[in-house]
């Protein structure tokens, strides 16, 4: 089997170490001729671990099993805990640096499979792939399958027809790595506040990813990030302002929060499986959009493994198999990516009478009801 890859940030670099292990020739194309993650760091809950597990990833010597000891929920500004989580419903819970998995995910794809500075143009559903090489010459060549891992905005998702396009949630948010490391005190989380809030995650080496959210109009710039954190932040409690002031201005980025405007009718169309962000791209208020673009990635490659090593697989025995692919992917990461874009709503409710609404409600939630909730996201094994 030939399989195109089109992208190779997380979910594309994954879906190529499966198919490679599966038996599959595969080349990805990037468009970057250097990818470069930003500095930003990433949740893996279990689902996300058993999904690199069944690709044959090890990520254990790049995290460190100290956010699942840590007590973490969400806390208000002054540091009282509005609600935590069960003590052992995270135990599978990794913090990683971004840059760190794509290192170990790239290393695990030999040279040359990676294209970078290949820009793909047009992909038909028969498996045609177009693409401008860093010397402007157009190539075309037809493959097996094509993974459309090609993030938000997805040059391929237009082709489906379906396209809902993308929406900005309500509010931006700025990410960071501290440049040494900060005790947090064995805590962990988020703390809420009326229209911002603010996230705190321990690396592998003891320095801390953090986020700070606001609700916020589009498109309107920042002058000054580390004085609109220490405005919006500075009087929170520990360690948030040691977090902002332990990380270089220059370390710190600042993006608006975006999402699929809607919901595709399918992932596949022809040999094209949609994959990650742009089949799914949702908001990050369950840490999720990585680990679902590793199961996206564990899943392709496990139902193709029997087709992989055919030189000449049978074209309706793909489009079958990729049939298969959507019917188990597609509701459950829709049903994340609304569950994610209703906790943002909830998160960011308007006014103090609201806010103060919904810190009621976060401190009435039963243990039972928020480890059903932690369950459901990290129930999920490769299919068979």
């Amino acid at each position: 089997m030939r399989a195109a890859v089109i992208g190779s940030g997380i979910g594309g670099l994954c879906a190529a170490i499966g198919l490679r292990r599966a038996g599959a020739e595969v080349v990805v194309f990037e468009r970057a001729a250097d990818l470069r993650p930003g500095g930003s760091g990433l949740s893996l809950f279990g689902n996300g671990i058993r999904a690199l597990a069944s690709l044959g990833v090890e990520l254990m010597g790049v995290t460190s099993p100290e956010a699942a000891m840590m007590r973490g929920g969400q806390r208000r500004p002054d540091g009282s805990w509005l609600s935590t989580y069960p003590g052992d419903a995270l135990a599978q819970l990794r913090i990683v640096d971004r840059a760190d998995l794509h290192a170990v995910l790239r290393a695990a794809v030999p040279v040359g499979v990676v294209r970078g500075g290949h820009e793909v143009t047009a992909v038909s559903p028969d498996g045609e792939v177009t693409r401008v090489g860093p010397d402007g010459a157009h190539k075309t060549d037809r493959f097996d399958v094509v993974v459309a891992a090609d993030g938000l905005r997805s040059t391929v998702r237009p082709t489906f027809g379906d396209d809902p396009g993308v929406r900005y949630a309500g509010y931006s948010t700025w990410r960071a790595i501290t440049d040494r490391p900060v005790d947090l005190h064995g805590e962990a989380g988020e703390t809420w506040g009326v229209g911002r809030r603010f996230g705190i995650a321990p690396l592998a080496d003891g320095r801390v990813y953090w986020f700070a959210v606001v609700t916020a109009v589009p498109g309107v710039p920042v002058d000054d990030d580390l004085a609109a954190l220490r405005t919006l932040f500075g009087a929170w409690h520990d360690p948030i302002p040691e977090l902002i002031e332990s990380t270089r201005p220059e370390a710190i980025h600042y993006l608006p929060i975006e999402e699929l405007a809607g919901t595709l009718g399918s992932f596949v169309h022809g040999r094209i499986a949609l994959l990650g962000d742009a089949a799914h791209a949702m908001t990050p208020n369950l840490g999720q959009g990585g680990g679902q673009a590793m199961e996206d990635a564990a899943t392709l490659a496990a139902l193709l493994a029997p087709l992989a090593e055919d030189a000449t697989p049978d074209p309706v025995a793909v489009r079958a198999t990729l049939g298969r692919y959507d019917a188990l992917r597609r509701p459950r990461s829709q049903r994340i990516a609304r569950r994610s874009r209703m906790i943002g709503r909830l998160a960011h409710v308007r006014g103090r009478v609201l806010s103060r609404a919904r810190d009621a409600a976060v401190a009435a939630t039963p243990a039972s009801v928020l480890r059903r909730q932690l369950d459901g996201l990290q129930s999920w094994e490769p299919p068979a």
